[in-house]
């Protein structure tokens, strides 16, 4: 009779404690089924966001400015989670430049050796993935660049302060189909090349909720 009821009892703990481990688990796995995620989308203000380009050749550089058109980003409990950006395209300006020379620039810049605008009047950029760098505000970006058509992902580190996103990006102009000029692809240039990197120098402002 003893050996029969401590083998009762030892089957009876067993169920009991498989029972246990079965009731954690389900309350582990309903407390994340309904855990909610504060997602907040924010209006970038794009009249006083500016976006700088600067790019450089052999015998000297150039640089200037690009208008967006639209921006939003997207906060997860309060950390940058996603966003996208349209840029005009068409409101390429330099900024080195005065007269007639820096008039002739821009029309090369918005004509087919270059960005094309007549065909392709915007690009756009679509945050992938952030990640933390391990301080506030502090994040890498992982993204696709869309330019006359052709999407490359990119990836840079941006820093938010204050409702202040600032970063620098470089972008590679020949991934984009804007070989003009490339030593890369044309041989015999000298003086005449044009580097196919260039830089973003991008502050973003934000701060007004987007209504869904």
């Amino acid at each position: 009779m003893c050996v029969n009821g401590a083998s009762y009892y030892i089957t009876t703990l067993n169920k009991l404690m498989k029972y246990a481990v079965i009731l954690f688990f389900v309350l582990i796995i309903s407390q994340f089924s309904f855990t909610q995620i504060d997602i907040q989308t924010v209006k970038v203000d794009i009249e006083a966001s500016v976006v700088e380009w600067k790019a450089s050749k052999v015998l000297g550089k150039h640089n200037g400015t690009l208008e967006l058109k639209s921006g939003n980003l997207e906060f997860a409990d309060g950390e940058l989670s996603g966003g996208v950006f349209l840029l005009d395209m068409t409101s390429i300006q330099c900024t080195d430049l005065e007269g007639e020379y820096k008039g002739k620039l821009e029309g090369h810049l918005k004509s087919a050796d270059f960005f094309g605008v007549k065909e392709f009047p915007t690009a756009n950029f679509l945050i992938k993935n952030v990640y933390s760098r391990g301080t506030p505000g502090d994040y890498k970006i992982v993204g696709d660049v869309t330019i006359k058509g052709v999407t490359k992902e990119i990836k840079f580190n941006t820093l938010i302060v204050d409702d202040i996103a600032k970063a620098t990006i470089t972008l590679d102009r020949t991934d984009y189909d804007v070989r003009y000029g490339s030593g890369t692809f044309f041989s015999n240039l000298g003086d005449k090349s044009i580097h196919d990197n260039f830089d973003l120098d991008v502050k973003i402002i934000y701060g007004e909720v987007k209504e869904n």
